[in-house]
């Protein structure tokens, strides 16, 4: 696979919406204890833990811009959390969930339909490789199949 990188909101956000209590709408952030599966947060792009408080809120996608540009609900840690950094590394929001939507864009920020597709999200290595090496792709954006919630943006490196 060529190497890549997961990329978690910016520090700047998650502190912002700690800080404020509201999101990139101006809404009110949701504060939700988890209580079952899901709850992934997007900063250090692992799963909340029983028991820990959420935020949730409108987070708006720097990119695709234009014609595909959508604000996504996202959950975060209500505590400070570390910024996901690894390399080469599938987040594990995305090896943890149910089922993934891959989508790839191209410079122009238009989405390469023909690269698009559904996987579980454990088995989204493959789908993830394929949309990397082809050259018309610029970056990834990999979203909850279902809802259809931003899980993280994806860089060739």
């Amino acid at each position: 696979m060529p190497h890549f990188r997961c990329l978690p909101i910016p520090s700047g956000t998650a502190a912002r919406w700690r800080a404020t209590g509201h999101d990139d709408r101006g809404g009110a952030l949701h504060r939700r204890v988890v209580d079952g599966p899901g709850f992934p947060c997007r900063h250090c792009l692992q799963l909340g833990e029983p028991g820990e408080a959420m935020l949730l809120g409108s987070y708006d996608l720097p990119h695709p811009q234009g014609v595909y540009w959508t604000p996504s609900p996202i959950f975060l840690h209500a505590r400070d959390c570390a910024r996901f950094a690894a390399v080469d590394e599938i987040a594990p929001i995305v090896l943890a969930n149910g089922m993934v939507s891959v989508r790839s864009y191209d410079a122009a920020e238009l989405c390469l339909y023909d690269l698009g597709a559904v996987s579980e999200g454990r088995e989204v290595a493959p789908v993830l490789e394929r949309a990397l090496a082809d050259p018309r792709t610029r970056f990834v954006n990999i979203h909850t199949a279902r809802p259809g919630c931003l899980l993280t943006a994806v860089e060739r490196l």
